[in-house]
């Protein structure tokens, strides 16, 4: 006998198809990819571009996200911080969930196609890929470095979001994605090692669950390190000023700080605090990083 799960009262159907998007997840997304497009020149961003290029992505991330949903709707059903998820609860079916990706993904990409320019659509197309197949589909369930490579898709919106403004990719744009893509890993496995059972439970091969909570560990602090020389490249090169500089080695202190314990004295809190902590670290970062680009003009970086 079938039993079908209803959705709860207080959350409309629009409300389950918007939590496929992962509209937090995605919301870091945007953000990165506007502040990708405010670095990208010395004056103020066409409003068209900050509109549609914003929509766009946004539209294709969500999409993405859906697809990841839908992928790994058994994995999300064995997990305490997913089972509640519409495709686990049963509250949205699989196909309605390809037809509703379909439609958000094409719609973003036509929107960047026409009203931003092609190259930031099929760079944004390759992001989709990367993350809904290469990532989810080939990567998380066959690799413990899944994070790391998979990483690359995750770091693209600063790239997408230069391109829509300028039309092409320089190396400015390419140091912001490295920022991003060495932020990924401890960012990740911070989280994974408080969610190691559940990882290991659902048969996904996260590195505390094929390597140990010891390797990982060791592992969050070497790439915290990286990440930390990482930050500072922007100010290497003449990217940014002083404000950056002392916000990169403030905010990377911290993290650092957080890595250290973490490897030398590990529990589930501090992990957990430090996986909230990454995400603040890359918001800010980025935005003391356009507060400098804003200020040097006017002598005060």
């Amino acid at each position: 006998m079938s039993v079908l799960i209803q959705s709860p009262p207080d959350v409309s159907r629009l409300e389950q198809y918007l939590q496929l998007t992962k509209p937090r997840v995605v919301a870091l997304i945007v953000f990165t990819a506007v502040i990708g497009m405010l670095l990208a020149t010395p004056g103020l961003v066409p409003l068209r571009v900050l509109l549609f290029g914003s929509l766009g992505i946004w539209l294709v991330a969500g999409s993405a996200a859906a697809v990841n949903c839908l992928v790994e709707q058994k994995i999300d059903a064995m997990m305490a911080r997913t089972r509640a998820r519409p495709l686990p609860m049963g509250t949205i079916s699989t196909p309605e969930t390809l037809l509703f990706s379909g439609l958000v993904g094409g719609l973003g990409l036509t929107v960047l196609y026409v009203l931003v320019n092609p190259l930031t659509m099929w760079l944004t197309l390759a992001t989709f890929v990367g993350y809904a197949i290469v990532y989810t589909v080939i990567l998380k369930p066959l690799t413990p470095q899944n994070i790391v490579i998979g990483g690359a898709s995750g770091a693209m919106p600063p790239i997408l979001g230069w391109a829509a403004v300028t039309g092409q990719v320089s190396h400015e744009a390419l140091l912001l994605f490295l920022i991003i893509f060495a932020w990924t890993p401890p960012h990740f496995w911070a989280l994974a090692l408080y969610r190691k059972k559940e990882y290991a439970k659902a048969g996904v091969p996260m590195l505390p669950v094929t390597h140990g909570d010891k390797f990982t560990r060791l592992h969050v602090l070497l790439y915290t390190i990286i990440l930390y020389a990482v930050s500072l490249l922007p100010f290497a090169v003449g990217m940014s000023g002083c404000i950056y500089l002392v916000s990169a080695l403030t905010l990377g202190g911290v993290f650092l700080f957080y890595a250290v314990q973490i490897c030398l004295h590990y529990s589930d809190a501090l992990a957990r605090r430090t996986f909230r902590y990454s995400i603040v670290y890359l918001s800010t970062l980025f935005l003391f990083l356009l507060i400098d680009h804003y200020l040097r003009p006017l002598g005060l970086s």
